[in-house]
Order: C-alpha cells, then sequence, then structure tokens
C-alpha cells in the first residue's frame, strides 16, 4: 500500500476504466466567476457512475485483478462513496464485494451499497476498527484489498479526472481538488505534472480536518486525529504515500470552514443547478475564502460527489 503510481500506470487506468465510467461534464457560472474573480470550470465528478470519482479508482482495481483474484472478491472499509464504487465495479466483473462500514456513516450512502450488491460488514467508527474488521474479513474470504486510498491501482484511477477535464479545457492553468485520504488528490496531482509540470495544484481541506494541511506544515505526516467536521468524505487521516506525492509536487491546501463549506453547497445547487455534497463544496469554498490565490488563473475545480441525504440537509 506504500507504491505511488505512475503516470504510465495512470494512462493504463484510463484504457481500463473507459468501458464503464462516465466522460463527466465541465459546468461555469457566470455570477461564481464573478464572485471568485476568475474563470472557475467545474469537472462534475458528481455526475459520474455511483455519484462519485471513487468509480474511477475502484473500477481500476477491479479489472487490474487476474481471473484467479477476481474470483475471491473484494474487501475494503468505507464510510460511503467507496464502498458504493467497488460494489458496482465489482458489479461489472460479475464478483463478490464485502464493505466494511463505520456507524455512523451517511445512511444514503450504506443504503446504495447494499442495493448495488455488497455484503456490509459493521464496525465502531476509528480507523483501527476498520482496518481490523477489513483484515477478518479479508482472512476468512479470500478476498483482495482495495484499499479506499493509499492503493496505488485506486490512485491510478482516480488520476484519470485530470487528462479528461484538460482535453475539456485544455487552457487550464490551475487544479483545485478537495484532500481527505488522498487518493484523487495524489492521482490529480502525479496526472496533472505529467501532463504540464507548471500547473499549479491546490487541494481544500476542513479546518476540523485538517492533518493534510498541518503534515505539509510540519514536513512528516501527523499523527490520528479526531475529525469534527460535516465533511464526511474528507474525514479521514491522509495516507502515507499519498502524502509523499502531495508533498513531492507541491501542492498548496487550504483550509475551510464548515459554514463556508453549507454557503458554497447551496451557491452550487442554486447556480449549476447540481446536487453536491458537503465535502465536493470545499472547492468552491477555498475559491471563495482565498481569491487573491486564482485572480488572473483559469482554474478547473473537481466536485468529487453528489451522494447526499436528503432527509438530513446542513441547512
Amino acid at each position: 500500500m506504500n507504491a505511488i503510481p505512475t503516470w504510465d500506470d495512470i494512462r493504463d487506468a484510463a484504457a481500463r476504466i473507459a468501458p464503464h465510467a462516465t466522460v463527466t461534464p465541465v459546468l461555469r457560472s457566470d455570477l461564481i466567476d464573478a464572485r471568485v474573480g476568475t474563470a472557475v470550470r467545474f469537472k462534475c465528478e458528481n455526475l459520474q457512475r455511483g455519484g462519485a470519482f471513487k468509480f474511477r479508482g475502484a473500477t481500476n482495481a477491479v479489472w487490474s485483478l487476474d481471473d484467479e483474484e477476481a474470483r475471491r472478491g473484494v474487501v475494503t472499509h468505507s464510510s460511503g462513496n467507496h464502498g458504493n464504487a467497488l460494489a458496482m465495479a465489482a458489479r461489472t466483473r460479475g464478483i463478490p464485494a464485502h464493505v466494511v462500514v463505520p456507524e455512523g456513516a451517511v445512511k444514503a450512502k450504506v443504503d446504495a451499497i447494499v442495493a448495488a450488491g455488497a455484503t456490509v460488514h459493521r464496525c465502531e467508527p476509528t480507523t483501527a476498527a476498520r482496518e481490523a474488521k477489513a483484515a477478518q474479513v479479508q482472512a476468512a474470504t479470500g478476498a483482495s484489498l482495495v484499499h479506499p486510498y493509499a492503493d496505488p491501482r485506486v490512485m491510478a484511477g482516480q488520476g484519470t479526472v485530470v487528462p479528461e477535464l484538460l482535453r475539456q479545457h485544455p487552457d487550464i492553468d490551475t487544479v483545485l481538488f478537495p484532500v481527505g485520504g488522498g487518493g484523487l488528490a495524489a492521482g490529480c496531482s502525479i496526472a496533472a505534472h505529467a501532463i504540464d509540470a507548471k500547473l499549479r495544484l491546490f487541494a481544500a481541506e476542513p479546518e476540523g480536518a485538517d492533518d493534510a494541511a498541518r503534515s505539509l506544515e510540519a514536513g512528516e505526516r501527523v499523527g490520528p486525529f479526531t475529525p469534527e467536521t460535516l465533511c464526511d468524505g474528507l474525514r479521514t487521516l491522509v495516507g502515507e504515500p499519498n502524502f509523499r506525492v502531495l508533498r513531492e509536487h507541491r501542492v498548496s491546501v487550504l483550509r475551510v470552514s464548515d459554514a463556508e463549506v453549507v454557503a458554497a453547497m447551496r451557491l452550487l445547487w442554486s447556480e449549476l443547478r447540481i446536487v453536491v455534497e458537503p465535502s465536493s463544496a470545499t472547492v468552491l469554498a477555498a475559491l471563495l475564502r482565498y481569491p487573491d490565490r486564482f485572480v488572473g488563473h483559469r482554474v478547473g475545480a473537481v466536485l468529487t460527489g453528489g451522494n447526499v441525504d436528503l432527509d438530513a440537509l446542513p441547512w
């Protein structure tokens, strides 16, 4: 799990997932451009299969398995989107999927995992409990572990977002994405600088789960923490290989508050007419909080997911 994918791995992943993944649209808003003071293009991974970018990495991992590995199935631990994506990817290959879900996960996301055909295993809401339960299931079933963000196959799949975005808008000179465990952030960083070493890279992170920012400031990965944020997809400690990629590619991490995330979430709904979850809205929150970092640049911002529990909106 400490391996880092290469640009060739990301290109191979793009070919591998092409029969299954959606080429997601890019949207913009005159009002948002005016508020930020620059041109922003939103890569809408909330419209990806399964409602999140996670389908890319999960599909690459599933279709990278040899036939014997695939027969035994796959297992992961996830609070929602990765578990759903892995279940859907496993279904495209007709193999079993097991997902360890912590107590307190968003109901809409858990329901989606079940609907996709995975076997759900519950655990306590800690990283240690998730990993222990996944190891237990793996030992019992022989399934291959597909880690939500530290698996190089997952990172490579997530990295396919950037070449797709740059084909759609070749004039982009700045890429902005959320960071939690760092699978998307790492994959996008590797792809971006393989295409153009001058591309500026930014990550958005909630103040209540700012371990990536603190790790980069300290020059080393910080230890476990208790997240306090409504951004459920970003409550995970950044992975070790993921941190190394962020540091190597000089990614600037911008902190945002939950209040700013909610305001950004509402603005995206009203202006782009799309459903996004709080973790996605961090990118717009960062653009609005730090406009001086983006004025005069052409920004591609990744909206990571749209799996929202409509019975528990944050307003």
